[in-house]
């Protein structure tokens, strides 16, 4: 009898562990809440709508429908909608300028998400002219784009280009078909396909686990060696530290980062994920569970601070890294099943 009840309570502590609780709501509500701030703020203003960005405006598009899928919302929300209007505003006409690529492939990616792979809407179609036509055709960049650089980590650094393009392919991988499958859109896909896997093996850790983002443009060996390079830094704790997924930029008056961060768990996780690792993977499981005990009860958040400087407490900026966090966590575990 003894024995059945230590076996008991062991499998109730294992289905504990596995159900530990996140609250999809609370996600939600933090992220609409930095959406109203963000639509409010001066620098992200601009007569088209609020700028994407690749913390705030990017990460809310991606988990944000995820989210009201769980939540059984039945529309968009208004942050949602003037997203998407902001990338639908010049559409193929994206004016010339730092961020003119970054929002090429926004629009890219978001539109043609919008169409659900079936025909291929107007402002889609405007979108990938101009993807194609901003393409580089030589240099060091060709088959790529050119990408903010503010010498900023993790997304917006010198390094960036093949982050940028992995969201290009994984757009291109929503179109239909028959769009696909036209002579000059292979050829162009073929430049991407050979950018993205030029020295891949060589880059840090963080941009090839965006190419599983778009598993379709790799190969099973190269999908498997970013699974194995990421599962062989994960922390004893099931998390990832910003440092493993580097190496980065020096920045001297960033805050002091040790021990396993959010961003750098949710957005391997989530790549993990979409790279073919199922959820009852040991490591993944163990990585979800870390996920699902660490969000914020009050805000509902996954904290995470800059990598680039000490912000104010409670500024914009401050919160930037945890937009991404808390967009990424919700994603993965959503992604799982949890």
């Amino acid at each position: 009898m003894r024995k059945l009840l230590t076996l008991v309570a062991a499998l109730v502590a294992t289905t504990s562990t596995l159900s530990a609780d996140w609250n999809p709501a609370l996600a939600a509500r933090y992220l609409d809440g930095r959406q109203q701030e963000w639509f409010a703020w001066k620098p992200a203003m601009s007569a088209d709508g609020p700028c994407v960005s690749c913390h705030t405006g990017m990460t809310y598009l991606l988990a944000r429908p995820a989210l009201r899928r769980v939540l059984k919302e039945s529309q968009p929300t208004m942050y949602e909608v003037g997203l998407l209007d902001r990338l639908r505003a010049k559409v193929g006409e994206k004016p010339a300028g730092g961020l003119q690529g970054v929002e090429t492939i926004f629009s890219a990616m978001f539109l043609s998400r919008e169409d659900a792979m079936k025909t291929m809407s107007v402002h889609t179609q405007k979108a990938f002219d101009q993807l194609w036509t901003l393409q580089s055709a030589e240099g060091p960049s060709k088959g790529g784009w050119r990408w903010y650089a503010a010498n900023l980590d993790p997304w917006e650094n010198p390094e960036s280009g093949r982050y940028g393009a992995a969201f290009a392919a994984l757009a291109l991988a929503q179109t239909p078909a028959e769009y696909r499958d036209t002579p000059k859109v292979r050829e162009q896909a073929a430049a991407l396909s050979a950018y993205l896997l030029d020295s891949a093996a060589s880059r840090r850790l963080h941009d090839r686990l965006a190419l599983l983002l778009a598993r379709s443009f790799i190969s099973d060996p190269l999908r498997q060696s970013i699974t194995a390079d990421a599962i062989a830094t994960q922390q004893p704790d099931g998390g990832w530290t910003v440092e493993s997924l580097g190496p980065w930029m020096t920045h001297a008056d960033a805050p002091p980062s040790s021990g396993t961060n959010a961003y750098a768990t949710a957005f391997t996780t989530f790549a993990l994920l979409r790279g073919g690792v199922p959820a009852t993977d040991p490591h993944v499981t163990k990585a979800l569970t870390w996920l699902a005990a660490h969000q914020d009860p009050k805000t509902g958040a996954w904290p995470a601070m800059s990598m680039n400087k000490r912000y104010p407490e409670g500024s914009m900026e401050s919160r930037f890294m945890q937009d991404a966090a808390t967009s990424f966590a919700a994603l993965a575990l959503i992604e799982a099943g949890r």
